[in-house]
């Protein structure tokens, strides 16, 4: 379980202004995070854009990203959709990639009872070989897991973490008191220390993409105990991530790497693209970046 802790990039998906998937950028982006020491990648979840993707284009991502890693660092793979038969097949060809573990965000839109969600975590897990993580985004995905619903899912030997996308920090804390212990993933890049400090084993966070050392400052000096120096980074980085939320986090994010030399292009729609006004702002986090 170990190499499931620490810190992980849930890696955006550059595209091309045709919204083809740019594969040097995506290799470019890769190579930035291995050499600032990212622990793994989080591929094709909310911030790569996986549900704006078709089951196709999130395989030939799975593959380039195993290929490209070359096994330097944990790779898990966001399968989660709307329909069960999907998420299998794209979670087959995550483990024949070599991805060390799936991950989804419960299904949506049509309000299923909990039954049916603990039902395609199970079908999902039963598919392949390799662990299973929960995502618990109640935000996006209308289901909460509470601790009671994360011990009938956790009844599948499989099922091994949790990423937990949500500001209720008392339950990802309770996540850490469950029958059967599990890796506990902090989801809000902002809220990362206070994370920490309620048990998580690590963090999956978009703004890693661009500022993995300054993330991993956060992580490496809590747990060297220096909580106060934890608390200083955390706010330098809330000062970027207060910014990115004005104009629009993803489309920010790459804009910040595309002037950092990395060529993101667009958000697909419907998000919007980033304003002018917008580019202005992420050229100045560039300059404290640099």
């Amino acid at each position: 379980m170990q190499k499931f802790k620490g810190i992980f990039t849930a890696l955006l998906t550059p595209f091309h202004e045709d919204y083809s998937i740019n594969w040097s950028s995506l290799e470019r982006l890769i190579a930035f995070n291995l050499e600032q020491g990212i622990h793994g990648f989080y591929v094709c979840g909310s911030t790569g854009e996986g549900l704006m993707m078709s089951p196709e284009e999130r395989k030939q991502i799975f593959r380039f990203v195993a290929k490209t890693v070359g096994g330097r660092a944990t790779l898990i793979g966001h399968v989660g959709t709307i329909h069960t038969l999907d998420a299998i097949d794209m979670a087959k060809a995550a483990e024949q990639a070599g991805f060390d573990a799936v991950s989804a965000v419960a299904p949506f839109y049509y309000g299923f009872p909990f039954d049916a969600v603990k039902g395609y975590y199970n079908d999902i897990a039963n598919s392949v070989d390799i662990p299973t993580v929960i995502y618990n985004f109640p935000a996006s995905g209308g289901v909460t897991f509470t601790p009671e619903r994360a011990e009938e899912v956790l009844q599948n030997p499989k099922i091994v973490a949790i990423k937990h996308t949500s500001p209720d920090l008392f339950l990802l804390e309770r996540f850490k008191h469950l029958s059967r212990d599990i890796v506990v993933y902090n989801g809000f890049d902002e809220m990362l220390v206070a994370g920490l400090a309620m048990g998580a084993d690590g963090g999956i966070g978009s703004t890693y993409n661009f500022m993995p050392g300054k993330i991993l400052n956060i992580y490496n000096r809590f747990r060297a105990g220096d909580l106060a120096g934890a608390q200083a980074a955390q706010e330098e980085v809330n000062e970027i991530i207060a910014t990115l939320i004005r104009y629009g986090v993803f489309a920010s994010e790459k804009e910040i790497l595309t002037q950092m030399g990395i060529s993101m292009g667009p958000v697909r729609r419907p998000f919007l693209p980033i304003s002018e006004d917008g580019k202005a702002a992420m050229s100045k986090i560039v300059e404290i970046l640099k």
